[in-house]
């Protein structure tokens, strides 16, 4: 188990029975690197993967 899993059961854990939009997560992604600068570039990266889930690979 790598350590940020940890973080994913949580989320899980408390939060995995809520339905949300991408936009409020989006929102949220947004608020997140707002109040934390160094994360941009990984939540960039997984903001992009997200978006793209359903591209065909080229």
């Amino acid at each position: 188990m790598y350590f940020t899993d940890r973080g994913i059961e949580e989320l899980q854990s408390r939060r995995g029975d809520e339905e949300v939009t991408f936009a409020w997560l989006a929102e949220q992604l947004s608020t997140f690197v707002d109040l934390n600068p160094d994360f941009e570039i990984p939540v960039e990266r997984l903001a992009t993967w997200l978006a793209r889930l359903d591209d065909d690979d080229e």
